[in-house]
């Protein structure tokens, strides 16, 4: 799918998590972290309980060199996707918090 169908929802006042949550997946895939992180952010606005948001925010900020709040995304979505029995979510932002916390290099947040 291309990004500006979602965009142009966006311009028409469709505002929602769903459209929210894919236009982050869509730009952290093209590298855009920024992008990703303020789209990310708005989804968990309308949802607070979407570990797959708060999984991608992480991601997004991993990806920003901001390595606090990226530990910040994933320490909140853990706690998330614990209280709704997402375990595979929750195992996955363990490892990558892991990961993140034994990286001396922002280089290595690609490999979340």
């Amino acid at each position: 799918m291309h990004i500006q169908p979602l965009e142009a929802l966006l311009q028409r006042g469709v505002d929602n998590a769903v459209l929210r949550f894919t236009l982050g997946s869509h730009y952290l895939k093209m590298n855009d972290a920024g992008t990703a992180v303020a789209h990310l952010q708005r989804c968990l606005q309308w949802s607070p309980d979407y570990s797959a948001a708060w999984k991608l925010l992480g991601k997004a900020h991993a990806l920003n060199a901001n390595t606090e709040a990226a530990q910040d995304a994933w320490t909140q979505g853990m706690a998330v996707a614990e209280r709704k029995g997402d375990h595979q979510a929750r195992k996955e932002m363990q490892v990558f918090l892991r990961r993140l916390q034994r990286s001396d290099q922002p280089s290595e947040a690609g490999s979340f």
